[in-house]
């Protein structure tokens, strides 16, 4: 019989050729082309954070802070920031920054940004990273106070995700048109939106801050991997996303493109759902956990650049505990348990998954769950459709999901909070004690006592396998030859850091 680790080597020697994508053509210097796998499903920065979104809406809207390129917290709009008490911060923002349509981002602007994104109502995908925050106020022309419900040690890594909107604009024309056509202070412009094909923004030139090498940057849906590095080869692109190992080796000898990569925050993961047979059994849960040939995964198909991790975190985060021990990869224990099961675990289930995650990890974890005994069918759908049912709570969410998490905060709080505590969609567990040990870690200031509380729930998970860490990810990306820029952990792709070298 054919082996897992053979299927994986096999796998890792396959690729599937593509033609050149149609469209813009790079103009020299003045235009910078980036494909991506999809389109993005929002561009009003608070309603959605995939990366294909994430991408291109990070280069429109400015955030309260953010982080440097090694990784540590920044100013952006806020210069300088004060602990007035254990559940108050008080931030100090530029009196410089216009938004694109010439006017000045005020205190409200930044006091609307925050309560939009915490109201229940809005809807935000993204309100279990804020919603320890209960009140913004302006307290002066260029200072505003953040009010947390308890101490909130996580707060300025949540931050960085905070994209300023203008309150002017939103509340003139409602959500759903601030959507189609977005208006940020950021270094680029937001000019056109040609559905299912791209984006295009255009350079800021009274941008406050560094100013981006390229005049315009357009942003298109390119589904297939090899078709991206096809245009990256031909000329037609600048930057391609989300390449694997295979496609990354086409580009070391190229003569107009190369591999950039860097190990990311990010963990590709099994998100099981306890609520929905066969999971509702530990065992089975567990049988799955030691189905998986991790180390297998990273060396057979990914070529090594990703890690495998046994916790929800990477060591890039606050709350990484050393010596965690996830089930040890053992098919044999594992085939014997489904087979004790019984008609329990014979039912089919399914695997949901969507095209920007790397489909070679998807099928070799539907083959390793087959050599033990599951029947595991793979559902592809849309990355919007996917997350959709994603956040849905255990009633909708699928059985088995594979997916990549990453907070782009380096803490534990925007991993393990969204994904494990009930008050979250994206959650399909419900464990009273974890709940707890999460809000105790997000309610102290006290770091040992977090890293104590972190330590617990990673021991939790490790038993009750709600979800099974992978790896920490390595994101591989094409880029033009004269392109200067380096990835960085929590993959924000933000323009004006690159430049073109001579």
């Amino acid at each position: 019989m054919t082996t897992t680790r053979t299927l994986l080597a096999a796998a890792a020697l396959g690729l599937a050729l593509g033609l050149a994508a149609t469209g813009p053509s790079r103009a020299g210097r003045d235009q910078f082309v980036v494909d991506l796998v999809n389109e993005p499903s929002s561009l009003d920065p608070q309603v959605q954070w995939n990366p294909d979104s994430y991408y291109v809406y990070r280069n429109i809207f400015d955030n309260l802070v953010t982080r440097d390129d090694k990784g540590a917290l920044a100013p952006e709009i806020a210069t300088a920031w004060k602990q007035v008490s254990d559940t108050e911060m008080e931030f100090t923002l530029r009196d410089d920054v216009t938004f694109h349509d010439g006017q000045k981002l005020t205190a409200e602007d930044v006091v609307f940004s925050v309560k939009r994104i915490i109201d229940p109502k809005f809807g935000s995908p993204q309100l279990g990273q804020f919603n320890k925050i209960v009140d913004a106020a302006a307290t002066g022309p260029n200072t505003v106070k953040l009010v947390t419900d308890g101490a909130y040690p996580a707060l300025l890594a949540q931050l960085v995700k905070l994209s300023i909107v203008p309150k002017h604009v939103v509340e003139a024309v409602g959500k759903d048109a601030f959507n189609l056509k977005p208006v940020g202070s950021g270094p680029y412009v937001f000019q056109e939106w040609k559905r299912g094909v791209a984006v295009t923004l255009k350079r800021n030139d009274a941008y406050w801050g560094r100013k981006a090498p390229f005049p315009t940057a357009v942003f298109r849906a390119v589904p297939d991997a090899s078709t991206r590095v096809a245009n990256l080869q031909a000329g037609s692109s600048d930057l391609g996303v989300s390449l694997d190992s295979d496609l990354a080796a086409q580009l070391k000898n190229s003569p107009k493109a190369k591999p950039l990569s860097v190990l990311t925050e990010r963990v590709a993961y099994l998100r099981l759902n306890p609520s929905k047979p066969p999971f509702d059994k530990a065992d089975i849960r567990r049988a799955v956990a030691m189905a998986i040939d991790k180390q297998g995964l990273v060396d057979g198909i990914l070529g090594g650049y990703d890690k495998p991790v046994p916790e929800m975190l990477t060591p890039a985060h606050f709350g990484w505990v050393e010596a965690i021990e996830a089930p040890a990869y053992d098919p044999k224990t594992a085939k014997q348990i489904i087979e004790s099961a019984g008609a329990a675990a014979k039912q089919e289930i399914e695997l949901s998954t969507a095209p920007v995650f790397d489909q070679r990890i998807v099928q070799a974890v539907q083959q390793m769950l087959a050599e033990v005994g599951l029947n595991v069918k793979i559902n592809m759908s849309d990355m919007a459709s996917y997350l959709k049912r994603a956040q849905s709570g255990p009633e909708n969410t699928p059985a088995l999901s594979y997916g990549r998490w990453s907070c782009a905060c380096q803490d534990a709080d925007g991993v393990l909070f969204p994904l494990i505590h009930q008050s979250s969609g994206w959650s399909a567990y419900r464990n009273p004690v974890a709940d707890k040990l999460l809000e105790a870690a997000r309610a102290t200031l006290n770091q040992d006592n977090r890293m104590a509380a972190y330590k617990q729930v990673h021991e939790i998970v490790a038993k009750d396998v709600p979800l099974i860490p992978l790896y920490q990810s390595a994101i591989i990306y094409g880029g033009a030859k004269a392109l200067v820029w380096q990835p960085t952990p929590n993959e924000s792709m933000f323009l004006n850091r690159m430049d073109w070298k001579d």
